[in-house]
């Protein structure tokens, strides 16, 4: 089976692409801006015809879309997440129209939740922000192309590779540059906010089963860890995991999306019926393997010549 992978570079493409070379019979497709993929294409500039030609040589059984932007002003959001996103939708219907497409979606979809409920894919979307509203325009498109498509709707991942954009990733940067003294503080924004975390290589798995299952599947699936937890439980637990022995600080103020969203959690369930999928690693396991990634290097001791 041929199976391309676009956003090969990127955090969650990356575990993605790992769970994939691990599957006996399996063949992956390196999709992303480098020279050396498999398939070269920047999803915010291609042109469907040029990209058309490149799935036609390339000719894939399944594509993994983990393209995205996360950061950045709302036009260069829009120009990956939706533009991007129909270029693909557009290039797979000229050239492999049978090709099963895996779409990583965002729990950032739905926008603020209720606090104590877990929403389904059938709830009503209002993203509370640019980007919750760019990688919504991708799930129509993918949703309503007439392709053999699927879109992942992800919570908020965490692992190893997280990058600094994101919360997790940049508190990981934060503690591996701060002082190992009782008295160093990390100060940081208001960490109220309650949200899904789910384990890149959950998500992966999770990709790798969309992209091999047999027959339909429903056009939108949740994938997450099924719980919301505390933004100030992931941090403490970095810390712990760092073994920071300092205070963490929050400071007046905080991103405005954790200001207009306090609680996200996703029902699970759907992912369970149809992928046999469920979320296997701890969320412990996932703030060390991160806390791992970003540990420093430990500098020898110098030896005394004899």
């Amino acid at each position: 089976m041929r199976i391309l992978v676009l956003g090969a570079g990127g955090y969650l493409g990356g575990h993605v692409v790992e769970r994939l070379r691990a599957r006996p019979g399996t063949r992956v497709l390196l999709g992303g801006r480098s020279p050396a993929a498999d398939v070269t294409a920047d999803l915010a500039t291609v042109r469907p015809t040029d990209l058309a030609r490149a799935l036609a040589e390339a000719a894939p059984d399944a594509v993994v879309n983990c393209a995205g932007a996360t950061g950045g002003d709302p036009v260069q959001l829009a120009e990956v997440n939706a533009r991007g996103t129909a270029a693909l939708c557009a290039a797979l219907r000229e050239a492999a129209p049978a090709a099963r497409l895996v779409h990583l979606g965002s729990a950032a979809e739905y926008g603020p939740g209720e606090p104590g409920h877990a929403v389904a894919e059938s709830a009503p979307c209002a993203p509370a922000g640019p980007y919750g509203a760019t990688k919504l325009a991708g799930t129509v498109t993918v949703t309503t192309s007439g392709l053999g498509a699927v879109v992942l709707r992800v919570g908020n991942p965490v692992g190893a590779g997280a990058p600094p954009e994101g919360l997790p990733g940049r508190v990981a940067a934060l503690l591996a540059g701060a002082a190992a003294e009782p008295g160093a503080e990390l100060r940081l924004g208001d960490l109220s906010a309650y949200r899904d975390f789910v384990d890149a290589r959950d998500v992966a798995r999770a990709a790798e089963l969309a992209a091999t299952v047999t027959g339909p599947l429903p056009p939108v699936l949740n994938i997450s860890g099924g719980e919301a937890r505390s933004v100030r439980e992931l941090v403490h637990g970095l810390a712990d995991a760092a073994g920071f022995p300092g205070r963490i600080v929050e400071a007046d103020g905080g991103s405005a999306r954790s200001a207009n969203v306090s609680w996200q959690c996703s029902d699970i369930t759907a992912a369970r019926r149809n992928l046999g999928w469920r979320p296997v690693h701890s969320f412990s396991s996932s703030l060390t393997d991160l806390w791992a990634a970003h540990r420093p290097a430990r500098v020898p001791e110098r030896v005394a010549a004899p």
